[in-house]
């Protein structure tokens, strides 16, 4: 019971932390894909840096085991279709699953249409899912290699790559905001 507690707990913070950042308005998503606005990959990426170099740490000072924690087996088809799917209707109606819930509890009609949206296409899938058993379960990697053993590189070296990386695309995406600004004056 605490657990689904903290659960919800942690869903209405993190919801509250997206809307304050302005995450349940469409215009602010689709600029993403305007490249006029990179604060939502920033967030994401920055988070998933931030994950990836803080789980590495607690791991090393042996205060988490990341061989115990459950990670599902990764179907890339699978991924690379849901990928797909999910970036389509990201682009067209400028919410993600998590930022449509958002858009929905502050009153956004398009949030609320998306929302629905987002039901039926579930409710779909899970119609056909039988049907698409070849998709959803192709392409499996099963060797429960994490992503260092998969590329053949130490961990380290790779959270190091991982930093450089969010480093340059946030300059990237700076240059990309400064460029549109300067558009939006002429």
């Amino acid at each position: 019971m605490i657990d689904t507690l903290v659960a919800i707990a942690l869903g209405f913070g993190f919801g509250f932390v997206l809307e304050r950042a302005g995450f349940g308005s469409s215009c602010k998503l689709t600029a993403q894909f305007r490249l006029t606005d990179w604060s939502v990959f920033k967030v994401m990426f920055s988070a998933i840096v931030f994950t990836a170099v803080g789980l590495y740490i607690l791991e090393q000072l042996g205060w988490v085991q990341a061989a115990r924690m459950y990670v599902p087996e990764p179907y890339l088809w699978a991924m690379a279709a849901g990928g797909a799917l999910i970036g389509v209707g990201f682009a067209v109606g400028g919410y993600c699953p998590g930022t449509s819930a958002v858009g929905l509890m502050t009153g956004r009609l398009d949030a609320v249409v998306f929302f629905i949206g987002l039901f039926i296409g579930t409710f779909a899938f899970a119609g056909l899912f039988a049907q698409l058993d070849a998709l959803t379960t192709s392409g499996e990697i099963t060797t429960g290699d994490r992503l260092p053993q998969v590329l053949g590189m130490p961990e380290w070296l790779l959270l190091i790559l991982l930093v450089v990386a969010a480093v340059g695309v946030f300059f990237l995406g700076d240059w990309f905001e400064r460029r549109a600004r300067l558009a939006g004056r002429a």
